[in-house]
């Protein structure tokens, strides 16, 4: 099953950006990329090989952050229970999918929820 070419592109934007953030580290557990910093977790991305629909997983812990990103088509809690401590699934292949900025934001803040205050000091110097 062929991933929408856009929708990739969205998600290799969000990965490489992901990484780029101070210190973070990509590692795949259970197979699915993950973007961690100080060995946590602050995105899922998923897998990118057309075995899953392509999305990502963050924390984001203002609410109206939150309530903004379950708005998204086909967002909802992230399972596991993740979701009541603020951890949302936003799909890529969805018409109507949040644009690339957006979701890089919402990737920042779920790192600035996860990482050490000295990195996020380093990046509130970029």
């Amino acid at each position: 099953m062929p991933v929408p070419g856009n929708a990739l592109r969205k998600w290799e934007k969000v990965r490489e950006f992901a990484l780029g953030l101070p210190g973070a580290q990509e590692e795949f557990p259970w197979g699915e990329s993950v973007a961690k910093v100080n060995k946590k977790v602050f995105v899922f991305l998923g897998v990118d090989d057309g075995s899953h629909p392509l999305r990502i997983t963050v924390k984001l812990k203002d609410d109206t952050t939150r309530a903004h990103a379950l708005t998204a088509p086909g967002a909802e809690p992230a399972g596991y229970g993740l979701g009541r401590s603020g951890w949302v699934s936003v799909p890529l292949e969805r018409k109507g999918a949040p644009a690339v900025e957006l979701l890089r934001d919402w990737v920042e803040e779920s790192y600035r929820a996860i990482a050490p205050k000295r990195l996020t000091a380093e990046l509130d110097v970029r």
